[in-house]
């Protein structure tokens, strides 16, 4: 697991997007989502394992952060 700079905020939740390299060499794209309003409170997460693979870290990152966006704008 990989700590990066993609953390980010939108739309009340905190986004964490993870990518971890497979023994293959490819990397899964993971993701735990956090409402910002139950931070405090230690409340429900949301955590997302291998949405998807890739060759490189950096766009397992990418997408792990744009499939976030998209799972709150659906949910919104």
């Amino acid at each position: 697991m990989h700590t990066n700079t993609l953390d980010q905020q939108y739309n009340g939740y905190a986004i964490i997007p993870s990518a971890y390299r497979l023994p293959d060499g490819w990397f899964a794209a993971n993701l735990i989502l956090l409402p910002l309003d139950a931070l405090a409170a230690k409340a429900a997460q949301y955590k997302f394992d291998a949405l998807d693979y890739f060759e490189s870290e950096i766009v397992a990152l990418k997408h792990a952060v744009a499939w976030a966006r998209e799972w709150v704008d659906d949910r919104g």
